[in-house]
């Protein structure tokens, strides 16, 4: 069961899109939900959780359970195929493969710039089923705590490889640093680590300069709510 995200039929048990902001974590979004929920309800324990997180500098699509039976069965409603539409920049990585992180140059002044033939090319060796190392910034557990919060506390980790899908990249925009596409993918696909990873093909670097997940299945940032309904 989803819930319709107009207002006039929306309820506070159900499954929805909810359109994240940039700079809010995803458990943020979840705790904003979750007062709202409570406070039409009128039940303090009522469940909320998200599938599939957003990190803080990425917005859109961020789908939300609220009720325990959907919170129980959200797997159901994200493991469909997401899209997204991110800017990569060339030319320098990132110690968290996206803005936030300490950036390094790679390529310089008088290198060759990359034609838009290559790029599409090297963007066409990621489609299918490919290895995928995740960001070591990122949600990812090991042993039973976030990678992320082992790294900011100096640990040395190392995240191990894994395979996802990804079934289509499409081109939009490319002027030289600035790389825009398009990413039909399914669960698991790091978006920062395919900018990085891209970078390195091209021999330029790369990070992730913005992200805007568009759909999760039929979830679309278009219809999600905004944030704003909740608070």
């Amino acid at each position: 069961m989803i819930k319709n995200c107009d207002q006039s039929t929306f309820s506070v048990e159900g499954v929805f899109a909810l359109y994240k902001p940039l700079g809010i974590t995803s458990q943020r979004a979840v705790q904003i939900v979750k007062r709202w929920a409570q406070a039409e309800s009128g039940d303090r324990k009522i469940k909320v959780g998200h599938g599939g997180t957003l990190d803080p500098l990425a917005e859109g699509v961020l789908v939300i359970a609220v009720g325990r039976s959907f919170t129980r069965n959200i797997e159901e409603y994200v493991r469909a195929q997401k899209e997204y539409v991110a800017e990569i920049t060339l030319g320098a990585v990132s110690t968290t493969d996206d803005l936030e992180g300490e950036k390094t140059l790679v390529w310089k002044a008088g290198d060759a710039v990359p034609e838009k033939e290559r790029v599409a090319e090297v963007l066409s060796q990621f489609v299918g089923h490919v290895s995928q190392i995740p960001p070591a910034f990122s949600a990812i557990k090991i042993a039973g705590q976030e990678a992320y919060k082992r790294v900011r506390r100096g640990e040395e980790i190392v995240m191990s490889p894994r395979t996802v899908e990804i079934q289509s990249i499409e081109l939009l925009t490319y002027d030289f640093p600035l790389l825009t596409v398009r990413i039909v993918c399914g669960k698991g696909t790091y978006v920062r680590s395919l900018a990085r990873d891209v970078g390195a093909t091209l021999d330029t670097g790369a990070h992730l300069s913005h992200l805007l997940r568009t759909r999760v299945g039929t979830f679309e940032h278009t219809t999600a709510k905004k944030i704003q309904y909740f608070e």
